[in-house]
């Protein structure tokens, strides 16, 4: 029995306690009187999953995993608290083949780790609970419908034929960690006599700024008198059939949700009111989305509330890889750092799970843009198989019930790669799409969440699905395929829902703690570097072709002779790489609408794709994509001999006194050449102003006509507000290359304390490259940036939990290319 029990007002209890697991043989045990007593019992954790329990007990190792779908898995619990009588058992989520027993007699057979039963049951007092999760691979040998291709990426085939998670089945991407066990809660419920369940709530936002917030439920009370409440509202319900009631409340004015990069993500408390008692049903906001498919139809833009949204953020992985945990204290480091980084929107892939309420709970508060995939990628899933059909509509109509408020769900997606791994295989287009992804999703999804714009695939437009000048891209062309920098622009790219993977180093204290290890010549550390499974080469790879591409150094030469100089100029490659390539895509005149970088988080210590490592520590790149989202920006694009343009941003809804300076360096220090302008910078606008014109005379600011030497390296534009003087935003222009603008800096460091937050103040007597600070316990508000000469930076350092904060920071700041190294 399948079900989404939604009572309010009953009472519900966690069966998280008194659980021991054994493992058995494929098909050894046929119910639970069959275990033996000899066999070992493992204490393990509801929810959880048989990798978290292993783990705790000593017995399973992340880094060298053991396969976990080979042998059965038993779980066992004594209701000893549970009082006899009538209840409901609910399980959110068992992964994957499971049976359940109660009192030894089956009264669940689950064959999807994505949906959720309710079974009905008659409780005697001391009843025991068993589940057997059976080997899932011995099954994915098994003959199934026939496929028209079989991707390259995930192995075995046969899991296209089973609702559960890729995670774990990739090699090269992640750890061969399977998803086995209870990983959603456990629960008994027993329903009051008056209960009132099945609630359905919608919140949208009309174009004249009105809010309408409709709300059905059933109960089965006589007559009930209830009131829907919202905004300082009221609304009476009506009667509308057998015990079902609807209201619907029109709410004038209401303040809108925003993505927190262009406003308020304002959220508003739900509460029911029935016979006089007051029952939260959460919050929602109240926001309009909307996709502008532009003039020739092959745009993607996303419009929210009116107004067209640069998206930028990142693709979600998991909270941890051998625990798929869902709660919000796992959830809520990675979604802060997120936020911070000033990230608008998380995709959630079709290669890995649905997350819970809680992770969309945040995401709303957060003011982050969700983009959902459903767990379908890369294979050809059944088209006639009744069974897997019923388990595809069960699993998308309760992943949509679980999200019904929450104003955060950006756009669904029916899963990703499909399309594109059957058009690179060579097969027509008519072999792209299935009913699954193209019928049966898009329509639950137009029933349940009309107000969230539905794309059958990603990628997915254009004369080939993987075209980044149509619809929706996953675009490499900077990042894997090692394409110059300049091909961000000449891909002509619309919105990127995945982009610029990199083997990202961490900073070298999780190094030191986590991987202690020669960088690179180690077969621990290579082991960490994500790869293709098809390609000769790796995203380590990668990185150095752009190190190279940057600096002018071999890498090769580089890891013998100075691997920790390597590392650094590792590090400040992929956050010169992502700063760079979202200053094209952001600039006055780009086509392209958004993009999400490949991926939020590592899996495991070391150099994965993650721009935060394992561990909940960013990376270097973390920053620079922090400087590259600022809603505020200014941005230099080389126009060749055009000369150098500067862009200003502003995505906030207020207007902006500005002044703008540029300045051009020689030798890092001295000023060739600088101009300024103040201007009122318009709320949701965007200014481009050639340098030259800032400037009142000509200067070969690119350094494209050559004539004679180079007269500066480098050139900084700096963004001042006019109201308090504030540096709003600055951006670096190396028209010789960055290898060419290298000095050796001398950084004076000053530490000092406001109240309780420590900062440190930096001068430079020239322009120092990546600058890098790091103090032991605390984290810099900015890292790996660079430094312009004569300015005062002033830096705060944020204490990490465990920090003793009335102990001065201490540690070291040093630079790119400078031998000073200057101590805290």
């Amino acid at each position: 029995m399948r079900g989404r029990l939604a009572s309010i007002g009953s009472e519900e209890s966690l069966l998280s306690e008194g659980w021991n697991l054994i493992l058995t043989e494929p098909g050894a045990c046929a119910v639970p009187h069959d275990i033996h007593l000899s066999a070992q019992f493992i204490p393990a954790p509801v929810p959880g999953t048989v990798a978290a329990a292993l783990e705790r007990a000593g017995l399973f190792d992340r880094e060298n995993p053991e396969p976990l779908n080979t042998r059965d898995a038993w779980y066992l619990c004594r209701l000893f608290d549970a009082e006899p009588g009538e209840a409901i058992l609910r399980f959110a989520g068992l992964a994957t083949l499971c049976h359940v027993f109660l009192n030894g007699q089956e009264i669940l057979f689950s064959e999807s780790m994505f949906t959720a039963h309710e079974i009905p049951v008659t409780l005697t007092g001391g009843d025991e609970l068993a589940l057997c999760f059976r080997a899932l691979g011995p099954r994915l040998s098994e003959p199934g419908p026939r496929a028209r291709w079989r991707p390259q990426m995930i192995t075995p085939a046969g899991l296209k034929n089973f609702r559960t998670t890729l995670l774990g089945h990739m090699p090269g991407w992640c750890p061969d960690i399977h998803a086995v066990g209870p990983w959603r809660p456990i629960s008994l419920v027993r329903r009051n006599p008056v209960s009132i369940d099945n609630v359905s709530i919608r919140a949208v936002l009309d174009e004249s700024g009105v809010g309408r917030l409709s709300v059905s439920l059933h109960s089965n009370a006589e007559e009930p008198a209830m009131l829907l409440r919202c905004g300082g509202m009221e609304q009476p319900f009506e009667k509308i059939g057998d015990n079902h009631y609807s209201a619907i409340l029109k709410l004038p004015d209401i303040e809108p949700w925003w993505p927190h990069t262009h406003g308020v993500p304002r959220l508003h408390e739900l509460t029911l009111i029935s016979d006089g008692v007051e029952y939260p049903l959460g919050t929602t906001g109240f926001r309009r989305i909307d996709v502008d498919r532009g003039a020739d139809g092959d745009d993607f833009a996303l419009t929210v509330n009116g107004e067209r949204i640069f998206c930028r953020g990142a693709v979600w992985t998991t909270a941890d890889i051998a625990r798929l945990p869902g709660g919000r204290a796992d959830y809520e480091p990675f979604l802060r750092l997120a936020a911070q980084a000033g990230m608008n929107m998380i995709r959630i892939g079709g290669t890995m799970a649905y997350e819970t309420s809680d992770f969309f709970a945040l995401c709303d508060e957060l003011g982050l843009l969700v983009w959902q995939d459903f767990m379908f990628a890369n294979f050809d899933y059944p088209r006639n198989d009744k069974a897997f059909l019923g388990h595809v509509h069960a699993e998308v109509e309760e992943f949509l019930h679980g999200v019904r408020a929450s104003p955060s769900l950006a756009v669904l997606c029916g899963g990703s790669e499909v399309h594109q791994q059957a058009a690179m295989l060579g097969l027509p287009m008519e072999f792209w799409s299935g009913p699954v992804t193209d019928e049966v999703i898009p329509a639950i999804a137009t029933r349940m969440r009309p107000d969230v714009p539905y794309v059958p695939n990603s990628p997915y437009g254009g004369a080939m699905p993987f075209s980044p000048n149509a619809g929706i891209a996953h675009y490499y062309g900077v990042g894997a395929y090692m394409r110059p920098l300049a091909d961000a622009r000449r891909a002509d790219v619309r919105f990127a829902s995945e982009s610029l993977a990199f083997a990202h180093v961490p900073q070298q204290r999780t190094l030191q703690r986590h991987l202690d290890v020669p960088a690179v010549h180690s077969p621990l550390w290579k082991a960490r570097v994500p790869r293709d499974r098809s390609a000769s080469w790796d995203f380590e790879d990668v990185r150095d072709f752009y190190l190279q591409l940057l600096y002018g150094f071999d890498p090769a030469e580089l890891r013998r002779e100075d691997p920790e100089r390597y590392l650094d100029l590792s590090r400040a490659a992929t956050c010169e790489v992502i700063e760079e390539t979202f200053a094209e895509w952001r600039r006055k005149g780009s086509a392209c609408n958004g993009a999400l970088v490949w991926t939020l988080q590592d899996l495991l210590p070391g150099p994965g794709w993650g721009v935060i490592d394992s561990t909940g520590e960013p990376k270097p790149v973390w920053y620079a994509m922090r400087r590259a989202f600022r809603p505020v920006q200014v941005v230099f694009t080389d126009e060749g001999t055009n000369g150098l343009d500067v862009h200003v941003l502003n995505e906030t809804d207020a207007a902006l006194d500005v002044e703008l300076e540029v300045a051009c360096l020689r030798a890092g220090k001295q000023q060739v050449v600088s101009g300024s302008r103040a201007f009122k910078l318009a709320a949701r606008d965007t200014e481009r102003l050639a340098c030259t014109a800032l400037f009142g005379a000509f200067f070969d600011t690119t350094y494209a006509f050559r004539f004679g030497p180079p007269s500066h390296d480098a050139s900084v534009a700096r963004l001042r507000s006019l109201t308090d003087g504030a540096i709003l935003a600055e951006s670096f222009h190396f028209p010789c290359g960055r290898g060419k603008a290298l000095h050796d800096a001398a950084i004076e460091a000053t530490l000092g304390r406001d109240g309780e937050d420590w900062f440190v103040d930096l001068r430079t007597d020239r322009l120092a490259q990546s600058v890098h600070i790091d103090a032991e316990g605390y984290r810099a508000d900015d890292d790996w940036f660079h430094l312009a000469p004569g300015a005062l930076r002033r830096v705060k350092l944020h204490a990490l939990p465990g920090a003793e904060n009335d102990i001065p920071p201490a540690g070291e700041i040093r630079s790119l290319g400078s031998s000073h190294r200057v101590a805290l």
